[in-house]
């Protein structure tokens, strides 16, 4: 199996990488636009901000290349956030593969970022083969995209977001399944086995 992650100024992919290598996959870091699309997945992480990585994405046509992906594609945590249409952080347009903006938390007394473990709940993907429902995974982020038709898993975190969506051939996951132990490997051994 060829998995590519796409390079670009995000923090995190050291993790990705390790938790592929762990499931036998040793995948390529890339921002070469041919070796993306002959990917048969391709990973788009991400920790860090949305105005600053789609700056960076721009200036190297990574988004159009990404945009343009035909097979299964993971978004993780902002990478999640930047397939969205608009992020309140630094009033920034994003990809727009997903018609959703992405919210600061705001209800009072929560405590932001949301850092560590909550479960979520009304898995509706083949990405979720065997997990159980509720089941908890490692959050870290203080922007959340809001609920929708895409949304194949929910968390509450003083309001209720989209832990995870799917449009067609995107799946994206708010929480990181590389540091979320068994439950998350199963994701990403699901990820790797899912069919468009």
């Amino acid at each position: 199996m060829n998995v590519a992650i796409v390079k670009y100024n995000a923090g995190n992919v050291e993790s990705v990488r390790n938790a592929l290598r762990r499931l036998g996959v040793e995948p390529v870091l890339t921002d070469d636009a041919e070796t993306l699309r002959a990917a048969d997945r391709v990973i788009f992480p991400g920790v860090g901000e949305a105005s600053t990585a789609m700056e960076y994405l721009k200036a190297r046509g990574l988004d159009a290349i990404v945009k343009s992906l035909a097979r299964p594609v993971l978004g993780i945590c902002l990478g999640m956030q930047l397939l969205c249409a608009h992020s309140d952080e630094n009033e920034t347009d994003c990809f727009g593969i997903l018609p959703y903006r992405v919210r600061r938390f705001a209800a009072p007394g929560l405590k932001i970022p949301q850092i560590g473990w909550n479960n979520i709940y009304g898995l509706e993907s083949g990405l979720f083969d065997g997990v159980d429902e509720n089941a908890y995974v490692y959050f870290v982020h203080s922007f959340y995209v809001e609920k929708g038709a895409e949304t194949i898993a929910t968390c509450d975190y003083g309001v209720e977001f989209a832990a995870a969506v799917r449009h067609e051939n995107f799946y994206a996951v708010q929480f990181h399944p590389e540091k979320s132990g068994t439950v998350g490997a199963l994701m990403l051994e699901n990820f790797l086995k899912l069919e468009v």
